[in-house]
């Protein structure tokens, strides 16, 4: 397995690995996330000034199997900047065979290579993503409190 961080050349891989996640966790509204949105949206990210990085994880044929998204954050109870994982997959196929460990640990990395004190998760729907919950917290992760959003 090759985890590399994505060039912005790569950005429809990034949205492509968006869009599987969200038609996984969302299949009725899967129409809501037009694909050429997340592609745009993935390119302006991926730009130098864009605040998105993106890891990707490559099976031996150099095909994308899993990656995690990154955003650069600031606030004041966490010292300044810090980071968040925004989006993380894995295709189906290839659960179970630790790249989503993988994804974590080549992302604290990058967090300490930008001298992020913290890096950030948001906790999805329990019990129904206790999977997930508790996969993030046999990588190291603490349960702080949900997120909420305001949609405008």
């Amino acid at each position: 397995m090759k985890i590399q961080l994505a060039r912005i050349d790569q950005s429809d891989l990034v949205a492509q690995g968006v869009y599987d996640l969200l038609s996984e966790l969302f299949p009725a509204e899967a129409a809501n996330y037009p694909l050429a949105k997340l592609q745009k949206a993935a390119f302006q990210g991926l730009r130098p000034d864009g605040g998105l990085w993106s890891l990707l994880a490559f099976n031996e044929q150099e095909q994308m199997v899993g990656m995690l998204n990154l955003s650069r954050c600031v606030a004041i109870y966490a010292g300044g900047e810090f980071g968040e994982i925004t989006e993380m997959y894995v295709r189906p196929d290839y659960r179970s065979q630790k790249i989503g460990e993988q994804l974590i640990a080549r992302a604290k990395r990058f967090a300490q290579e930008k001298a992020w004190p913290v890096l950030e998760v948001g906790a999805p729907d329990v019990p129904r993503c206790q999977r997930t919950v508790d996969f993030y917290q046999a990588n190291g992760f603490a349960m702080v409190g949900p997120r909420l959003e305001l949609s405008l």
